[in-house]
């Protein structure tokens, strides 16, 4: 770092650490490199808009064995390790669980030796940087890159040149798309180490530059704006993740993004591909690409361009080999979740695209004469990018047993039908070297010293555990373990909120995307009738609780912003009142994030896991709090519904709603007001928002939410208010009882062996790419 020990300051400590340790990664990745090359193994390309890797330099030590020793270093030179570790930035590449699981699935590919690449954008700035104001949510750019990524090597000569919008003109009677904008996507590569230090893979990032910097005599004559235009639109390609897309210049760009990011990859796939001396015609033999849900759906009629229009083959052959390269992952149910870009949109930006989406279609309805009218890839002027991954890919994965289910039922019935086997389901997994070694140190050593070592690459192991949960000893040390990581916690917000928490209370966490379906709304609903109760009979015994949210709304996204505000507002009262005391806190730290998640997880005696059944795909958080010996509340939804066989009924508080009651449910076009008139606690709740007691400045201000809860209420918060409440006053009872509590609580951390990425990389090696490990 060009400086002396005396006149080094915390960054410089890190970013020489982290270089330290770079170079002990460099070696196994070069090794892991060569042999995939020399054995003609077959290479796995995850296509992600998302990569939520958080921070990487305790983790990578972790992973190389190096924690102890590099630890030992820096204290040895006099510097903190806590303080050297937390300096570095959670990089901006990322917002919630699609880019988290990525993640995982990337360090578990390292793990088990699948020789793969990960391709994403390089975002300048990421999603957004939360702060609030007078409880709102702001948005600030994220500015993680201000300082140097020293994880990452930049690639120039891997550079593709990517093209938008332009014309297709017939050229001896072959299509040829002449684009009339066009930008670089120059690489960047990050190693990814597995477990161990054995096997490294690559994230490969995309950063868009001007294929020209400026136009220089424009510049001269003294238009500066119009001369800075190519390198505006580069910047702007790879700047923010998710932009808004509530007008057509944002739908134009996130479409732009997608394409960026997938041409890219399948030039770098093919260029790879054919230097390794195969033919085009032998790439699924050597290629799995796999589509992180929809924002990549545009790599089949990519993929298809290449090999009609560069290498000349047919579209019949073309597509013969795109479906059998491509595999899809779905992660939602929610129909606006799965993309739709109008017909002129695609067209315009994409038109060559557009051509070959429409023969796809063609070619799908010809081999299928039996599909119905209404199913297809263009309808109602809309290219549906949902329908046009599954028809492009060779299997369609679920995220968890209930999903997939519901995929088959209710989202793509028709196309299951035509294609039977097609959607298979690998439920999602976690990383337990992330999410219990290294951000639970506490918990860790006791499973090591309970059940020795070897959890970590095989987590079933901790079944183990189960002899010694009725032992009291093993009890009191699992609890120890959970009272330092609380312990740790409060410290933390009291100097970062100025919220003093008492670690002896209930931490009870919901932590996740800000969104209607995922119902932090009805979590303080509940909260404020808890409030009501204390307040109402102040001398009945309650169990103390923290009541601690996280999560980021969608900048355009109205009414998660309400909600935000409303849990702030309700904070701020609730945490002045002195009538309630300790015995009732709400904490909602600003800017959630991986490193964030780190310390509230293991720290949580509560999951909130309450999402409207039949609206979670999967859920991670849910896998991440049970590990570390949180007990979960919530719905039959996503995951919920695995992580409850597996721990045991007894060991998760259930409560709500099924998913086919749902649907029964939204039947009764009165069902909110019938509910809400069921539950006098819920009237009054209402009536206390409405009146402004949580906005005396603004009396009116939650009137919209309130107006919803009694006339739509489509995510049924009103009509699992009731069932909720009930399912709380179950947990005070069971954390009244330290012996129940601790025994379920670690029956949940023995139980989740299940939940572990290396389980669900394994599935889809064997299930969905067709690969074997190389170790």
């Amino acid at each position: 770092m060009g400086k002396d020990a005396d006149h080094a300051s915390v960054y410089d400590w890190r970013m020489a650490l982290s270089f330290a340790i770079r170079d002990r990664i460099v070696e196994p990745w070069f090794a892991a490199t060569k042999q995939t090359w020399e054995q003609g193994r077959k290479r796995v390309y995850y296509l992600s808009m998302e990569f939520l890797i958080g921070r990487i330099l305790e983790d990578a030590a972790i992973n190389l064995g190096l924690r102890a020793a590099a630890r030992e270093a820096i204290e040895g030179m006099g510097q903190s390790w806590s303080a050297v570790v937390e300096d570095e930035p959670d990089a901006a590449l990322g917002n919630g669980g699609l880019g988290r699981l990525a993640a995982c699935y990337m360090e578990s590919m390292a793990t088990l030796g699948c020789p793969g690449y990960g391709y994403g954008i390089r975002y300048e700035h990421g999603l957004f940087k939360q702060r609030f104001e007078g409880g709102r949510q702001v948005e600030a750019p994220e500015d993680w890159l201000k300082q140097r990524h020293p994880w990452e090597f930049e690639r120039p000569e891997a550079a593709y040149e990517i093209g938008f919008k332009g014309a297709v003109e017939m050229r001896a009677g072959k299509a040829v798309w002449i684009p009339s904008e066009t930008v670089l996507a120059e690489a960047f590569d990050m190693p990814v180490i597995g477990w161990k230090g054995r096997w490294a893979n690559t994230l490969r990032l995309w950063s868009a530059k001007p294929t020209t910097m400026f136009d220089l005599a424009r510049f001269n004559h003294g238009d500066y704006a119009a001369a800075a235009e190519p390198e505006a639109l580069a910047r702007t390609l790879s700047r923010v993740l998710y932009p808004d897309d509530t007008t057509y210049q944002g739908k134009e760009l996130r479409l732009k993004q997608e394409y960026f990011l997938t041409a890219a990859a399948l030039h770098d796939i093919i260029r790879r591909h054919l230097a390794g001396g195969y033919r085009l015609e032998d790439l699924p033999a050597h290629v799995a690409i796999q589509m992180n849900d929809t924002h990549p759906a545009i790599a089949g009629p990519e993929l298809v361009r290449i090999l009609v229009d560069l290498y000349g083959m047919s579209f019949e052959q073309a597509i013969e080999i795109a479906v059998k390269c491509l595999g899809y992952t779905n992660h939602t149910l929610l129909p606006e979740a799965l993309e739709r870009w109008a017909c002129y949109l695609m067209g315009s930006v994409l038109p060559r695209h557009m051509q070959i989406i429409e023969q796809i279609d063609a070619w799908h309805l010809k081999t299928n004469p039996n599909r119905p009218h209404y199913v297809g890839v263009v309808k109602h002027q809309e290219v549906r990018m949902g329908e046009l991954a599954f028809i492009t890919a060779h299997k369609v994965n679920g995220v968890s047993a209930l999903h997939t289910k519901l995929i088959k039922q209710n989202l793509f019935p028709e196309l299951d039908t035509l294609h039977p086997g097609r959607i298979v389901n690998q439920t999602n997994g976690i990383t337990p070297r992330r999410w219990l070694r290294m951000s639970n140190p506490a918990l860790s050593r006791l499973i090591t010293e309970t059940i020795g070592e070897g959890w970590e690459a095989d987590l079933d192991k901790l079944r183990a555990l189960e002899p010694h949960v009725e032992d009291p000893g093993f009890r009191d040390d699992f609890a120890d373990a959970k009272r330092r990581n609380k312990d740790a916690l409060a410290n933390w917000i009291a100097r970062e909120q100025g919220i003093k928490i008492d670690p002896a209370a209930m931490f009870d966490v919901q932590i996740k995307r800000i969104h209607e379906y995922k119902r932090q709304l009805l979590n303080i609903l509940q909260t404020i009738a808890q409030w009501h109760e204390i307040r109402e009979n102040p001398q009945a015994d309650y169990q103390p609780r923290v009541k601690i949210f996280g999560g980021k709304a969608a900048p355009g996204y109205q009414t998660a912003k309400e909600i935000i505000r409303l849990i702030n507002d309700v904070a701020t009262v609730v945490n002045a009142d002195p009538l309630v005391g300790d015995r009732l806190r709400i904490v909602y730290p600003a800017n959630y994030n991986v490193s964030m998640a780190e310390r509230l997880i293991p720290a949580a005696d509560l999951s909130e896991q309450i999402s409207t059944a039949g609206k979670e795909a999967s859920g991670t958080g849910n896998m991440k709090f049970a590990l570390n010996g949180a007990l979960t509340i919530g719905t039959l939804d996503g995951a919920n519904v695995e992580i409850r066989e597996e721990v045991g009924a007894e060991n998760f508080f259930l409560f709500g709603l099924t998913a086919s009651e749902v649907m029964e449910r939204r039947k009764d076009p009165e069902h909110a007001r019938h509910a809400i008139l069921q539950s006098q606690a819920l009237q009054d709740v209402l009536q206390m928002i409405a009146e402004g007691r949580f906005s005396p400045d603004e009396p009116t201000r939650y009137h919209g939410l309130v107006h919803n809860m009694w006339h739509s209420d489509y995510f049924l918060c009103a009509s699992d208010f009731e069932a909720y409440r009930a399912a709380q006053v179950e947990v005070d009872r069971a954390f009244a009882d330290p012996e129940r509590w601790w025994r379920m609580a670690a029956l949940n951390t023995a139980r989740m062996g299940f939940f572990s990425s290396d389980r669900a990389i394994q599935g889809y090696m064997t299930e969905i790419w067709g690969t074997e490990s190389a170790l």
